[in-house]
Formats: structure tokens, C-alpha cells, sequence
């Protein structure tokens, strides 16, 4: 599975959601996007990983 562009290794069987949890982002201030379609936050637990997708998560950080 690609993420922001990089090839990774992951556990098969986890949701979106726990990978996210496992790599230490804050669900609240992210948004994930899944080849090419945005993947809806209130999705994040029922959405499966696949080897063959790509990701793109993006960080939202806050500043003056």
C-alpha cells in the first residue's frame, strides 16, 4: 500500500481508522484521501485497508 507516496507495510484485516491510530494521527485533524476520492471521517472504522490502494493523509496544523 502506498502512503503519501511512500510503499508501506501494514497488518492486513485493520480498519483505516486503526491504522491512523497506530501511525499517531489525531483523527480530528486529518483527511485521508483513497485513489483519488476523499474518504468521509464517519467512514474511517468501516473503511479495510487493501495492498493495492493508495493513500494520501493530510495533516491539518494551525498557525498565526
Amino acid at each position: 500500500m502506498k502512503v503519501n507516496g511512500k510503499e508501506i507495510n501494514f497488518q492486513e484485516g485493520i480498519s483505516l481508522e486503526e491504522f491512523l491510530k497506530s501511525q499517531n494521527y489525531d483523527l480530528n485533524r486529518v483527511a485521508v484521501e483513497c485513489n483519488g476520492k476523499i474518504v468521509p471521517r464517519d467512514t474511517y472504522n468501516k473503511h479495510d485497508l487493501n495492498n493495492e490502494d493508495s493513500y494520501e493523509i493530510v495533516v491539518f496544523v494551525g498557525g498565526g
